[in-house]
């Protein structure tokens, strides 16, 4: 069957129909994940085109697989994270949606102060069991849609759940009449759709939801969730681990609108990032996140990383304001304890500090040339120098200038007598032995000592 399509305007043949294969034998795919050695990445050498939707978004999970992976937060603490996403998101949502536990009175009451606030976005969605006494939990509280799980891979249904891919199936479309019936809208979950067999359940199962959808008339959102991070964003890379094949096939043989599309990865083999950008290119709307990228294991897709992956990719931040990024840092650090590493683009300590000298004399020159954008405009964090065995003369007066506030005629050069004795003290502590950095308190009473010094003389 021919049928001309609506996203590319070209005649397409229709006439893929793919039926449920309920294999007495789990796939596991054990030529690409062995378990004993290194997953493979194997090539088929076919290629889907890029098809960026209209318009692309994120989506939050900080409070649900977030918070699954760290010590509970407070009510007072999960309000004021929904406050900050808010702002980040800025007017036009592009932060859209983020998902709440609703289990405990804790996480209700949690979820009713952040609708006292009235704010448009994100708008406050939810994760539950796939049973009724949940579904009813979600409409009390006025919520208009819900995740569910719907495990895809037969390590879940036949080692987790003990079903058959049949059974598996009749389960999770029983669970969204369910949602239907609540009058609720059902964003089904396909975990470990990266080990899942895709024309053999993936996409029978979809087109049943689809089908589903259209008759209740109620739309029914889709999350390939890569739960393992085994996703790859390489072209011609086979099934089941393309993120382009994964993408394209979804809207491909399923019909599933880009809006109705999203894409959840984690970060155990390095390609949260590069993952959710190829899902955004090959047509999923949505990339959920969580700040910090904090979650199971390796952690989630970095919200703050999508935030400039969005800004490169449209040219705009369209109404973001990243320098609620570092107003979140300091929220998670100084408040709720958690460690970030040192290293982490934009949110740790050392992500736009240096320590060589010969990098600190361009910065004295142009900030330009060592620092990755402005980021005292976008994230209200000047670029920095830490004093160590390498800073020479021109870190100490970087220093000096971006702690001091010195600008102009009142900058300090490599020339001045403050630096040279500085750097003197510095030198006469790494030769007595001294490992460390110098820490901001002892440059500051030392800096006090030369002065006095200096003015005595």
């Amino acid at each position: 069957m021919l049928e001309i399509s609506e996203k590319t305007n070209l005649l397409e043949q229709k006439s893929y129909k793919y039926q449920l294969q309920d294999v007495a034998e789990p796939n596991l795919y054990r030529d690409i994940y062995p378990y004993d050695e290194v997953p493979k990445i194997p090539f088929n050498h076919r290629r889907v085109p890029i098809g960026m939707p209209e318009e692309i978004w994120i989506t939050d999970t900080t409070l649900r697989d977030g918070q699954q992976s760290v010590e509970p937060y407070s009510v007072e603490d999960i309000v004021e994270i929904y406050k900050y996403l808010s702002r980040l998101g800025g007017p036009n949502g592009i932060i859209r949606q983020t998902e709440f536990f609703i289990y405990s009175d804790k996480d209700r009451r949690a979820v009713e102060k952040c609708q006292e606030l009235g704010l448009q976005f994100p708008e406050i969605t939810t994760w539950i069991r796939a049973n009724k006494q949940d579904f009813k939990l979600v409409k009390d509280l006025g919520i208009k849609e819900t995740g569910i799980l719907v495990s895809a891979s037969d390590y879940h249904i036949f080692k987790k759940l003990k079903m058959t891919r049949k059974e598996a199936l009749n389960l999770y479309l029983s669970s969204v009449h369910d949602a239907f019936e609540a009058g609720i809208r059902p964003r089904c979950h396909l975990e470990d759709i990266t080990r899942a067999d895709f024309y053999g359940f993936v996409v029978p199962f979809v087109n049943e939801l689809q089908r589903m959808s259209q008759d209740a008339k109620i739309p029914v959102k889709i999350r390939a969730c890569d739960t393992m991070g085994y996703g790859v964003p390489y072209t011609e890379v086979a099934l089941p681990r393309s993120v382009p094949g994964i993408i394209y096939g979804l809207q491909h043989y399923s019909d599933i609108p880009s809006e109705m599309l999203e894409w959840h990865g984690h970060n155990d083999f390095y390609k949260a990032v590069s993952n959710a950008t190829t899902a955004w290119l090959y047509g999923a709307s949505a990339v959920n996140c969580s700040l910090l990228g904090i979650g199971e294991r390796t952690g989630n897709i970095p919200l703050e990383a999508m935030v400039f992956e969005y800004a490169s990719l449209r040219g705009s931040l369209d109404g973001m304001d990243p320098t609620v990024i570092t107003e979140i840092a300091h929220f998670f650090k100084d408040k709720m304890g958690y460690n970030i590493p040192p290293m982490t683009p934009f949110v740790g300590s050392n992500f736009n500090l240096t320590r060589a000298g010969i990098h600190a004399d361009g910065l004295m020159k142009d900030e330009e040339i060592y620092n990755i954008f402005n980021t005292k405009k976008l994230l209200n964090r000047s670029a920095g120098v830490m004093v160590s065995k390498t800073s020479g003369l021109a870190g100490i007066a970087y220093w000096i200038n971006s702690h001091y506030e010195l600008e102009g005629e009142k900058a300090v050069t490599k020339q001045d007598p403050h630096v040279i004795a500085l750097k003197s003290w510095v030198d006469e502590q790494y030769e007595g032995g001294r490992q460390s950095s110098i820490t901001e308190n002892e440059l500051e009473e030392k800096l006090k000592e030369i002065s006095i010094m200096l003015k005595g003389n």
